[in-house]
């Protein structure tokens, strides 16, 4: 049935000739131009709290607007309130629902009744009945539904935004970047929201219902829903499926043959309607990016500001000491006996709300983070939490600032192990959280939020940010408790930092003996890779040194896997001196071993012969790769339901012949089936390339995604995530 005008059901009473109700236009294309719906659904009319939209009720016959009193009723579950429509230009009442009739919306046989909702309205489909009364008679008509969202456009909204800009880049966008690697090679892939597609507002609705929220108590939820902080936080639950009917399901490690890899995602529609059709079960598989990215799209489309964000070496600290341990041999190797780790990246999001629970001083944007790490209140989410309240350490601010300050400013304390003794220690007060992005406003240039999350802490005894501690072969490896758990603090007074660890004397970490390690350009897949190690003497005696060096590959949120490369040499350094030592992974050590995107983890343990003094510095880093061509005919910006053609090609462009080359092709929205080229042989230089034909059945972005893979490689070795923008018709 259009819900656009709408035949009305009789509910209660008897209709006479004058007054018979026969139809009920929902207005919905004025309606969603006037509250920034458009495209959101065919199916419901959507307008946003707080803001009047406008219904016409159309008779059968005359109608005596002073002989009748029009009543409209809302309901949304078992809770309902009435009020009357008034013949009046009086302004809204703000605090409930009301209604207008103003001069000239009144003809014979029709009427335009003005609604508005509370500012503070919950967020639902909600179903409007009429009521026409008489002094001696009631008829009663069941007349639709609509969505009711939130409204970042109305300064009375908690989720207010004052700038436009902001809220086409953070609701009405459908169009994000995610940014993904290393802090050293940060790569960025495109994600389509989706809002627009067809069915993604209804499974965004139908989520809120399947909530363990609302099936133990639905009024209870249903009169909750109108605070965005109770909204994100059941969201944010719902997005996992750990505890409930959640839409994805994690995995980091094995086979994904029984679901999707998570790193072929593109998009948030695909997934949802996944979600629906499979009737709630979940959806897999998903990883951090997948995770942030369909919250965001649920927020934008129930009117809450989203922005993806990625945090560079983000730390898990599973033991809220806001301290993470990692563990070296001595020879180099990344040891996994840690229950903390570092992710190269992980990805949340950010809401926009204000924060009446807190206080004015915490409002702005919340980390909310869906990602199945740690349980918040029994259950798999995290936040929202304040930005502002990790980067004044105030840490008793809900919900899970200790967690989410952990995340971005964690002390990172390696230690040297050898026969089980700690042998050496390096404190990095830095490293973790220097780079966190999200997309800048109207452009795929990355935006540092670092500064928004970090405060400065108090100095070093060193000008370097890593405190570099010899330690005795025989002290006892005994981490546990390294930070004490910080001070709470009021909301409205927080603490000036955490505690650190207790200052390391100036004899101690002078440390005259030094070692960094750096990388010699990109890594790239199929190159050789270039070390440089440079180790620095300042004391005023010669020593002789053992230098050990260990590449491993290693997943971007967990451990090191098993060594693939190792080197040891013996050196001689002058006093005062500094040496440079250059080192090449040869490709044919990696080849068989790492593929696009893959993380390396590479150490340098330095050990004086004499004093058995040993210092160490490792860095993390991606293995970039040769790009696929992606061109579209006539351009990225395409119209919906006309076909276009796509040529995806790829060159070889390393030094020997590859074998079994394959490249796909695929895209929700753009192509029913993934499509494939494929090679017997690949002579350097030679190129694969497939002609695709695509057609865009919805408006919005759309993601078009290639891949090339080949026999003698361990997965994918290039992946392109190419944006296409697509015409909207709006009807």
């Amino acid at each position: 049935m259009d819900y656009m005008q709408q035949t009305v059901k009789n509910i209660c009473g008897t209709d006479t000739d004058h007054c018979q109700l026969k139809l009920v236009n929902f207005e919905a294309h004025d309606n969603h131009a006037a509250h920034k719906t458009e495209g959101l659904s065919k199916k419901h009319l959507v307008v946003r709290r707080g803001s009047p939209f406008k219904i016409q009720l159309l008779f059968g016959q005359g109608w005596n607007p002073h002989a009748q009193v029009v009543l409209l009723e809302v309901w949304l579950g078992d809770m309902s309130e009435k009020f009357q429509a008034h013949f009046s230009e009086d302004q809204f009442d703000p605090e409930k629902w009301s209604a207008r009739v103003f001069s000239g919306d009144v003809t014979l046989q029709s009427v335009t009744i003005h609604i508005r909702s509370p500012v503070l309205s919950s967020v639902g489909v909600y179903h409007l009945q009429l009521h026409m009364m008489t002094p001696s008679s009631r008829i009663s008509y069941a007349v639709g539904s609509f969505v009711l969202l939130c409204n970042p456009w109305l300064r009375g909204d908690p989720v207010y935004m004052p700038l436009d800009a902001q809220i086409q880049e953070y609701i009405t966008s459908d169009y994000g970047v995610l940014f993904m690697g290393s802090h050293s090679n940060v790569s960025m892939r495109p994600w389509s929201f989706g809002q627009y597609e067809p069915g993604v507002l209804e499974a965004c609705l139908q989520l809120l219902q399947v909530s363990p929220q609302h099936l133990s108590d639905k009024n209870r939820d249903y009169f909750r829903r109108a605070d965005p902080v109770y909204l994100s936080r059941v969201i944010c639950a719902m997005v996992n499926c750990n505890d409930d009917l959640g839409i994805l399901m994690g995995k980091w490690s094995g086979s994904y043959t029984d679901g999707v890899r998570p790193t072929d995602w593109s998009g948030s529609a695909d997934i949802l309607h996944r979600w629906v059709s499979s009737d709630c079960n979940p959806v897999r598989y998903g990883q951090c990016w997948v995770f942030a990215s369909v919250l965001c799209t649920v927020m934008r489309v129930l009117g809450i500001p989203s922005r993806v964000v990625t945090v560079f070496n983000a730390a898990h600290d599973t033991d809220s000491n806001t301290t993470v341990e990692e563990y070296y041999s001595s020879t180099g190797e990344k040891l996994n006996i840690s229950k903390d780790s570092i992710w190269n990246f992980h990805v949340w999001v950010e809401c926009w709300m204000r924060r009446p629970d807190l206080g004015p001083e915490f409002d702005g944007w919340q980390v909310v983070d869906p990602t199945p790490q740690e349980r918040s209140g029994g259950i798999f989410r995290c936040g929202p939490c304040p930005v502002v309240a990790v980067q004044q350490h105030c840490f008793s601010a809900p919900y899970d600032t200790p967690f989410i300050y952990a995340s971005v400013d964690a002390d990172v304390v390696r230690l040297i192990l050898r026969n089980g003794q700690v042998v050496g220690r390096t404190v990095d007060t830095e490293g973790v959280g220097q780079l966190i992005y999200t997309k800048s406003i109207g452009s795929d240039k990355p935006q540092n939020l670092a500064q928004t999350y970090k405060s400065k802490k108090r100095p070093q005894p060193s000008d370097s940010p890593t405190v570099l501690l010899m330690m005795a072969p025989s002290q006892s490896l005994r981490m546990s408790g390294v930070l004490p758990e910080p001070e709470p603090c009021s909301w409205s007074c927080p603490v000036s930092g955490p505690a650190y660890l207790p200052a390391v004397s100036h004899e101690e970490a002078s440390s005259d003996l030094e070692v960094s390690l750096n990388t010699d350009g990109e890594p790239t897949v199929g190159e050789d890779i270039a070390i440089c190690v440079t180790v620095t003497n300042r004391s005023g005696s010669p020593r002789d040194l053992r230098v050990h060096l260990d590449a491993q590959l290693k997943d971007y949120n967990s451990g090191a896997q098993q060594s693939f490369w190792k080197e040891q040499k013996e050196v001689h350094i002058q006093p005062d001196d500094v040496l440079k030592l250059r080192h090449t992974i040869p490709s044919s050590e990696h080849e068989s071993v790492l593929a696009g995107d893959d993380v390396v983890n590479v150490a340098v343990v330095v050990k004086d012969v004499r004093t058995k003094a040993r210092v160490l510095d490792a860095q993390e880093f991606s293995m970039s790769s040769p790009q696929i061509t992606v061109e579209i005919e006539g351009g990225d910006s395409i119209e919906m339901r006309k076909e276009y053609t796509a040529q995806v090609s790829f060159t070889n462009t390393f030094h020997k012949t590859l074998s079994g080359a394959v490249l796909t092709v695929e895209g929700f929205g753009l192509l029913q089936d993934k499509q494939e080229a494929r090679l017997t042989l690949m002579q350097p230089g030679d190129k694969i390339e497939k002609n695709v034909s695509i057609t865009a059945t919805s408006p919005g972005t759309k993601v078009l995604i290639a891949t090339f893979s080949h026999r003698n490689s361990p997965s994918v070795v290039s992946r392109c995530f190419h944006k296409v923008s697509i015409t909207r018709e709006w009807h």
